[in-house]
């Protein structure tokens, strides 16, 4: 520990757009203003962090190129860019967020400096648990990281459980769920940005993500074309990824170009949210939905996958609607019923927002990692 008492911590992430890397570098934020002096390592600076923050150094991953490696060994990199830091800067913590590839860096670097002086924190997110860590061939890796790291948490209970059940690593993961600044994702008047989305006054759906597969991107169209039927609506498409030419091809297919606009990746999606009316999130899984906590924040009413977490912070029917993935006409009934009630729409956004900053909030949360790092360090006897 430092001179007053708080950690150093090292902080991996995968600095794209996707959940994991929002959450590590939200966390990383919240901490230096703490006063813990936070390093980020990682292949390039995560998308958050491209201005100048008191109590926080980003250490790049120098990825060598030679002959005889037909890919870049990236993990072996980054577990010695891992170990020169904590050496050099004194870390207490490396925390890595997203098991694959990032605790096995992790670990390295610990065998490298000394378990005594170093201690793992690995944060499961998702996708490492539910897709990539059950491939066959990263499965034995990824159950024996999690059993190696000197603390486990997961975002949620439902991906807790899934741990547990897939790999058998017994009870000892702590949930610290995602959480949500709520000083930042706020409610925001935006009539120019509105008028110019829907300059004939119509209700905007927003649907934000990578466009992967898991995001059920093509769902929302379907359900977006059916609310079209009932209310007029446009929708605004938020994100990139490998399912948008598709995606763009179904919405040509149906008619649906001129309600339809695509905005690319959004750095600050607070700076976009609060225009929209309704959040359509029709994942095939979510271990957690942080869009979604985030949508809630600034004023939107979430219609979000019954697959997974976001039950834990989403009332069906109090501040927000789950739906079965599979669910195109409850999923549609829902966001007409709520579009065309502004009693209703009302009544779920008072709730969501509330119900986001009172128990997802960022301090809340950020407590509860300082508490792990005491715990952890303490136990070491630091």
């Amino acid at each position: 520990m430092n001179a007053v008492n708080m950690p150093t911590i090292g902080i991996t992430c995968y600095p794209s757009q996707g959940g994991s890397g929002v959450v590590a570098t939200e966390l990383g934020l919240h901490l230096s203003r703490r006063g813990c002096e936070v390093h980020f390592i990682s292949s390039e600076l995560p998308f958050r962090l491209r201005k100048y923050h008191d109590n926080i150094i980003y250490h790049p991953v120098e990825m060598p190129q030679y002959p005889v490696f037909q890919h870049s060994p990236y993990t072996l990199s980054l577990a010695t860019t891992m170990s020169e830091v904590a050496t050099r800067c004194g870390l207490d913590i490396l925390h890595v967020h997203y098991a694959i590839p990032h605790t096995a860096s992790a670990f390295l670097a610990q065998q490298m400096v000394g378990p005594e002086r170093l201690k793992v924190v690995t944060t499961l997110h998702g996708t490492d648990i539910t897709l990539v860590g059950q491939e066959p061939s990263f499965f034995p890796i990824t159950r024996f990281l999690i059993q190696k790291s000197d603390a486990v948490t997961a975002v949620s209970s439902f991906l807790k459980a899934e741990t547990i059940r897939v790999f058998d690593t017994g009870e000892d993961i702590e949930v610290i769920p995602n959480f949500v600044d709520a000083r930042v994702f706020v409610p925001k008047e935006m009539n120019a940005v509105r008028a110019r989305f829907a300059p004939a006054g119509e209700k905007l759906i927003l649907h934000a993500s990578n466009f992967r597969p898991v995001k059920n991107p093509r769902a929302v169209i379907e359900v977006f074309a059916r609310v079209r039927r009932d209310l007029p609506v446009r929708l605004l498409l938020v994100g990139d990824g490998p399912e948008m030419p598709g995606v763009r091809q179904q919405v040509a297919e149906a008619g649906l170009s001129d309600h339809v606009e695509y905005l690319g990746p959004v750095d600050k999606l607070e700076e976009i949210l609060p225009v929209a009316d309704l959040l359509l999130l029709p994942s095939l899984h979510e271990s957690f939905g942080l869009v979604a906590l985030e949508a809630m924040a600034c004023g939107v009413v979430p219609v979000v996958t019954s697959r997974g977490g976001a039950g834990e912070f989403i009332q069906d029917g109090i501040n927000g609607f789950l739906r079965d993935p599979s669910d195109i006409t409850g999923m549609a009934a829902a966001a007409s019923e709520v579009l065309g009630d502004a009693a209703l729409h009302a009544q779920l956004v008072e709730e969501g927002r509330r119900d986001a900053a009172a128990d997802f909030g960022a301090p809340c949360v950020v407590r509860q990692y300082l508490e792990l790092y005491d715990r952890l360090l303490g136990n070491s006897g630091s």
